[in-house]
């Protein structure tokens, strides 16, 4: 990176200070559509603005004030996976019938959040989406850390979790295989086909800005720390060749296998002979789930980022206003997965599915049901406002109740449907012990507490896409 390109245009600040009261003083609502990115600014001003994020020598203080409370929950979480592990998976509240509990159900909703992490970062980038620039970071970050969390659940349900590796397809001396039409074993290849993708595509697309980070550092470790996660990376136009080709095909790969995941566990549900669960809709409503909870969850992260780290320049209303249309398309995705549902139950002629809509529309799960329409389906319809599209409060809250929803449908559709089975005779009910509610808590902690580790050290934005979307705006 050259000298020059450190030094802001004339002017720029002040224009971003307008723009920047402007949002302030109506309240984070700019009814005029801001571009995605605000003018005045240059590729060396903005490389030096990440890098001096990654860079600072000292966290912000409220860094630290978000951070001890996730920790302390991971360490909660931490605790109640030894004790499940001491005492077996009796400690949750899972009986019959209701052999899972909470286990699939957080299961189902962290693997839909990354899954939407995937589809911001990896289809737009092959559709040339500009507002994908500033927050693929997130997004990539977030798909990470869901999918950790995702993938401990499996696990800690297996009553005998280190011999995990027993779902590994490998032969041993006993000549013992997987049982390959067992949905365990789909879970298993596809959440590990998808960890180990989405851990490769993370770090590839950081490599370029951990050179630009190395090339900035003053300190010996800070030099070293990047150096090595740059891999050597010098910027030359055979590198820039191989990395662009290398980037493009990942995402290629990446874009379809967020919609084979979530339908590998919409098929694991569809498979079985459960109450409610089969039928051949759920690949397509799992998909619609996992893009609603992606996006709901990206605007959770990027309005808090763009406030504490003043990124108001690189991510602006438009990013909003884009976010809350995609909500909008989701919303009317999953009002649609959720008449077909009760169309299915209602005029099918097992007795057993009518029995099984009737106690969940009006039973003792009544309040889970008509919590996920309203959170799901009609508090999202707040978005065909633009002033509410582009207001951060309103956002926010809308986002949270999605988040909310969505992990009511997964309670929905796995508590209720094994409540009431068809025999009424077995009918029984859920009910969550402090182990259940504390593994969830650390799973949250590790979401949370590792997105702000994240970006602590790692640039929040990327730059080098950054000043491609600048040098198109110029061209």
């Amino acid at each position: 990176m050259s000298g020059a390109e450190a030094s802001p245009a004339g002017g720029a600040t002040a224009q971003i200070s307008r723009a920047y009261l402007l949002e302030q003083q109506s309240g984070g609502v700019q009814l005029p559509m801001q571009p995605v990115l605000l003018p005045g600014q240059t590729a060396g001003s903005m490389t030096d603005r990440i890098c001096a994020l990654a860079l600072r020598e000292r966290a912000f203080l409220w860094w630290w004030v978000l951070l001890v409370p996730f920790a302390l929950m991971f360490l909660l979480g931490v605790c109640s996976g030894f004790w499940l592990f001491y005492r077996g998976p009796g400690v949750w509240g899972v009986d019959w019938p209701v052999m899972w509990g909470f286990a699939l159900v957080n299961y189902v909703w962290w693997i839909a959040i990354a899954s939407g992490g995937t589809f911001v970062s990896a289809l737009f980038y092959l559709v040339r989406v500009d507002w994908r620039t500033s927050i693929n970071r997130t997004a990539e970050t977030m798909l990470l850390f869901a999918a950790v969390a995702a993938g401990l659940y499996p696990i800690m349900h297996l009553g005998r979790p280190w011999f995990a590796y027993w779902l590994f397809p490998y032969p041993d001396t006993m000549a013992l295989w997987p049982q390959f039409r067992s949905p365990l074993f789909w879970d298993f290849a596809a959440l590990f086909t998808y960890v180990v993708a989405s851990i490769v595509f993370w770090y590839f697309g950081l490599i370029p800005d951990f050179a630009s980070v190395r090339d900035r550092a003053r300190r010996r470790g800070s030099q070293l720390l990047y150096g090595m996660l740059a891999l050597g990376f010098r910027g030359s136009g055979r590198e820039w060749r191989h990395f662009r080709a290398a980037y493009g095909v990942m995402a290629a790969i990446m874009a379809p296998l967020v919609i084979s995941v979530h339908s590998f566990v919409g098929n694991d549900f569809a498979a079985a002979q459960t109450t409610g669960w089969h039928s051949t809709e759920f690949p397509p409503f799992f998909v619609f789930g996992a893009l609603h909870s992606g996006f709901a969850v990206v605007v959770l992260l990027i309005i808090p980022l763009r406030r504490l780290y003043r990124l108001e320049a690189f991510i602006t209303s438009r990013h909003l206003d884009a976010l809350g249309k995609l909500m909008i398309v989701t919303t009317f995705c999953m009002a649609y997965a959720y008449m077909m549902d009760a169309f299915n139950s209602f005029y099918s002629p097992d007795r057993a599915e009518h029995v099984y809509a009737q106690a969940a529309m009006f039973g003792r799960y009544a309040g889970i049901f008509w919590g996920k329409i309203a959170l799901n389906v009609f508090l999202p319809q707040l978005l065909w406002f633009r002033a509410v599209r582009l207001n951060q409060i309103m956002m926010l809250l809308i986002a949270l109740g999605v988040t909310v929803g969505m992990w009511l449908e997964r309670f929905d559709i796995v508590i209720v449907s094994l409540s009431y089975s068809k025999i009424p005779s077995s009918w029984g009910y859920f009910h969550p012990t402090f182990w259940d509610w504390s593994l969830m808590a650390g799973t949250i902690g590790l979401f949370f507490g590792g997105y702000l580790l994240a970006i602590r050290l790692i640039p929040v934005v990327s730059m080098y896409e950054m000043r491609e979307l600048m040098k198109k705006r110029r061209a």
